[in-house]
């Protein structure tokens, strides 16, 4: 349940934005004024505060800062009169979610106040599958990778501002949940978010689809039809897969970002929008503009502020808080008693690459979870790809315990060289004879090897390259 701070001096009007929000379950306090509602902020938790502006002892401008400096999680919506609508806008700018007119209308209230729950709960939702951060909605940052971390503090700028964004990374990275990130924690946030995915959209009907059209412009055309960017004026549009756009509507596409207006098919009149385009893209676009595939002017409009998400593969620390939150949000809607992951299971999500990204691992724990009688997610419920790095190869199941015996007494024989007192040469040395060791106990396979000797497969490949090791020779 959402708890609510209304902080006014007008006792009225917070008993009825009160009495509108408890009819709607949720939890609500009262403050006359913005130093009560600072020091019930550092003794309660809140989701959301709808300040005032104007208020004796301290205003809401300065209860704003003091809110965000305890918890800029908190949602903060601006209560004003139209007089002082300057210094709520200002207000947004500083960190609120946004602000309501007096008179409040209920109906108003608790869709304004919905909308802000919606957007902190996609930006929280943003924070697992891609960046996160501490955005204007309202989220805390949760990945443990430092690049990840960058990335949210940049989506968090971002937001704010009007500039052309390309997100790049692989399918399944969270490319449309940073877009939606974008649009709903900055200033477009009431208006539409409109997505097109160029990929999936005929080449003929590409120009449609994008600017609209006129009754009887080409065969087929029975109506009017509105465009994409005139759909999404005021909003944002975002331009999935725009690698896979093809010349002839590349062309078209940049001039409506440089001048901001377009022609319908069969028509001649000219509409002006005022669109935020966010493009994203699985594909090198530097080498489509080499092989004159892709508009380099186009490439240079879009890439302003590019934004590139790394794959799973390459976050992996990542991987727990990940699996807690599909294991929660799918286990609630099966109605599935599913709280925990055994320690097999946990290492399998582990060790696999996941080729699929975020997605790939939403979907292998819905599977998991529909396929689980619970309370424990074990490694029989994972698909197969998932379990083999981690279940014994045909051949035969390895004994772990006779495996670290047989690693320990071969590395035992390590014998430091005294005449060539050197760390470096000692160290390679010691390593060579490792890998060896550990190769020869699991048969040559390199899953089996990476996971139970505790090497990242990366590196243990990178190692076996270094000393001239092939795997092949001890399967």
């Amino acid at each position: 349940m959402w708890t609510l701070l209304v902080v006014d001096d007008d006792a009225d009007l917070r008993n009825t934005v009160s009495a509108a929000l408890s009819a709607e379950s949720y939890r609500v306090d009262q403050a006359k004024d913005g130093e009560e509602a600072v020091n019930r902020i550092r003794a309660n938790r809140y989701d959301m505060v709808l300040l005032d502006v104007q208020m004796p002892h301290m205003s809401g401008m300065e209860a704003l800062k003091e809110i965000k400096h305890h918890d800029p999680s908190i949602i903060v919506m601006m209560l004003t009169a139209f007089s002082n609508i300057h210094d709520a806008v200002e207000a947004t700018k500083q960190g609120a979610f946004n602000y309501l007119e007096k008179p409040i209308k209920a109906e108003n209230l608790v869709y304004l106040v919905e909308k802000a729950f919606k957007a902190h709960h996609m930006a929280k939702n943003m924070s697992l599958v891609a960046p996160s951060v501490t955005l204007a909605g309202g989220t805390e940052a949760v990945s443990q990778d430092s690049e990840m971390k960058s990335i949210f503090e940049l989506v968090d700028k971002l937001a704010r501002v009007e500039t052309a964004v390309l997100i790049r990374g692989e399918s399944g990275t969270g490319k449309e949940w940073v877009a939606r990130a974008l649009h709903f924690n900055g200033p477009r946030k009431d208006n539409r978010f409109v997505t097109v995915n160029c990929s999936a959209i005929p080449e003929s009907l590409m120009e449609s689809e994008f600017f609209g059209h006129e009754k009887g412009a080409f065969t087929g055309a029975d109506g009017r039809k509105i465009g994409k960017f005139q759909y999404a004026d005021g909003g944002t549009l975002f331009l999935d897969e725009v690698g896979d756009l093809k010349p002839a509507i590349q062309v078209k596409l940049l001039r409506v970002l440089q001048e901001k207006r377009f022609t319908p098919l069969g028509s001649n009149r000219e509409i002006e929008v005022q669109v935020r385009v966010v493009a994203a893209t699985n594909r090198d676009l530097e080498d489509l503009v080499r092989k004159g595939e892709f508009r380099e002017d186009l490439f240079y409009r879009l890439n302003v502020l590019p934004v590139v998400l790394p794959p799973l593969r390459e976050r992996k620390q990542d991987v727990d808080a990940l699996v807690a939150h599909f294991l929660e949000r799918y286990s609630n809607q099966y109605q599935k008693p599913l709280h925990h992951v055994d320690s097999l299971a946990r290492q399998a999500l582990h060790t696999y690459e996941w080729p699929g990204n975020i997605r790939e691992l939403e979907h292998v724990i819905e599977r998991a979870v529909v396929l689980a009688p619970g309370p424990e997610l074990r490694l029989e419920h994972l698909p197969s790809e998932v379990r083999d790095p981690v279940e014994a190869d045909e051949d035969g199941d390895v004994d772990l315990k006779v495996a670290a015996l047989q690693i320990s007494q071969t590395t035992k024989g390590f014998q430091l060289d005294v005449q060539k007192l050197d760390f470096q040469a000692n160290k390679e040395a010691f390593e060579r004879q490792f890998l060896i060791s550990a190769l020869r106990t699991f048969r040559g396979r390199i899953n089996q090897t990476a996971l139970h000797a505790n090497i990242p497969k990366k590196t243990l490949l990178r190692k076996l390259e270094k000393y001239g090791i092939s795997a092949k020779d001890f399967s």
